[in-house]
């Protein structure tokens, strides 16, 4: 495991979070331990990274709580340990500690995915189950689903309030026109049955009035017909790439990864996409920004169920290193569901989806065309896409195309809270969709609530 380096950023961390005026930030204990562990700030939240509490190597019911040793100058707060850096180790996975187990070797990967495309189905299936079977011992992430890194925003932000005695503070919404929540729906297209079978998954879409994204392989799954592409344009729908070759192997070597991510982003040109997802969810933070695009959903939130396991603990989008959106897959993916946990209902994806819209932040679905061609998993497929939306006309949720949410983010990121003598206004590029929200002191918790005037 590594640690994101301790950051000078503290008096931007939650301006940036919540896009408010400037505030003052706890300061940071002046030294810190060289080597970083796992704690706790609070019951809800798991940290990793430097503290000068005690920290531990694993998640386990020992870890020490250090925000009962949040002290004081006498004019700001003093926290042993550095936020900034906290976010980003788990944002970025950092935490994660190298894979030990025999089948997390790269020689033994290799071979997998090499022998994958000669495997039956049931023989696949039969080797994942193997692969995942500890899933529900794994202690972090939580699951179904982590927001540690929302809920450390939170608690700071509530903290700061409490100590400057503000009981009210403005700040730019996180959703465009005041939406409670976003989702967005994406699929991934493995296979030549799956490419033929996008379009009846886009009649599934457009029956609930819901535009989604389709991930494509470029090469060696199946052909890319410029026909299909049109296809998929000319109905609303956008086009990303889905890795080069969907072997798994993307991740495994620097510089067979930068001839690859040459390749890509010439595909990136000739499909138009701006978004991209890695074939697997397979990543490595610090190269996504060797490829050119404008933002990826390749990070889930909690990776039990994937082959390399992790998460990001948030369900709002962030920046990966150089300045890529990332849009964190939120909800269990399909193929996960139907054939790791054999759950034919939406039980699972329910709690999910109540717990994202809670902490306002995004849904974020993939469902393969591949894997809903039965009649079984297409009604499944059309009760989410009836959920969502409801979601949409009851609780305003806003369910736009990936692509609206990468723009949006960028836009409210640049936006600047500013008073004037009649008030609090945004400023910005966007500005017209964005909409102010008050952070509220109600007891000893956070609560939002909107301009009265707006």
């Amino acid at each position: 495991m590594k640690s994101a380096p301790v950051s000078a950023q503290h008096s931007t961390f939650l301006s940036d979070f919540f896009r408010c005026a400037d505030i003052s930030f706890p300061a940071v204990t002046a030294s810190l331990p060289p080597s970083s562990g796992f704690f706790r700030f609070g019951s809800d939240v798991v940290c990793y990274g430097q503290s000068s509490e005690v920290t531990r190597p694993r998640v386990n019911e020992f870890l020490h709580d250090v925000s009962r040793n949040v002290q004081s100058n006498g004019s700001r707060m003093l926290l042993p340990f550095d936020p900034v850096q906290v976010v980003n180790n788990l944002r970025y996975e950092y935490y994660v500690a190298p894979g030990n187990r025999l089948l997390e070797k790269p020689w033994i990967k290799d071979i997998y995915y090499r022998l994958r495309p000669l495997m039956p189905v049931s023989i696949r299936k039969h080797l994942q189950g193997v692969y995942l079977r500890d899933w529900e011992k794994i202690t972090f992430p939580s699951w179904p689903l982590d927001r540690s890194v929302d809920i450390l925003h939170e608690k700071l932000l509530y903290l700061v309030m409490k100590t400057e005695e503000i009981d009210r503070l403005p700040f730019i919404w996180f959703w465009p026109e005041g939406k409670s929540a976003c989702a967005v729906m994406t699929h991934d297209v493995e296979t030549t049955a799956g490419r033929d079978f996008c379009g009846r998954t886009m009649d599934f879409d457009d029956e609930f009035g819901i535009k989604a994204s389709f991930q494509i392989v470029p090469e060696k799954r199946y052909t890319v017909p410029e026909s299909y592409l049109a296809t998929l344009r000319s109905r609303g729908f956008e086009i990303n790439v889905q890795g080069l070759d969907h072997d798994g192997n993307l991740f495994h070597d620097r510089t067979k990864f930068l001839e690859s991510a040459r390749k890509i982003n010439e595909y990136a040109i000739r499909y138009d996409a701006v978004g991209f997802r890695s074939p697997i969810l397979y990543r490595k933070t610090d190269w996504f920004q060797d490829m050119n695009f404008s933002y990826d959903m390749s990070f889930p939130n909690v990776a039990r169920l994937e082959p390399q396991r992790g998460g990001c603990c948030t369900v709002m989008p962030y920046s990966l290193p150089g300045g890529v959106t990332e849009i964190p897959v939120t909800v269990t993916e399909d193929y996960s569901l139907f054939h790791i946990l054999k759950d034919y209902s939406t039980t699972l994806w329910d709690k999910q989806m109540k717990m994202i819209v809670a902490g306002h932040g995004v849904i974020n679905f993939i469902i393969h065309p591949d894997y809903i061609m039965s009649g079984r998993t297409q009604d499944l497929f059309r009760v989410i896409l009836e959920k969502l939306s409801r979601l949409r006309s009851e609780e305003n949720v806003w369910v736009p195309l990936p692509r609206d949410v990468d723009r949006w983010w960028r836009q409210r990121n640049e936006m600047t809270l500013v008073k004037d003598s009649r008030g609090w206004k945004i400023k910005g590029d966007g500005s017209e969709r964005a909409r102010i929200a008050y952070a509220c002191v109600d007891g000893d918790r956070l609560t939002y609530e909107f301009d009265a005037h707006r």
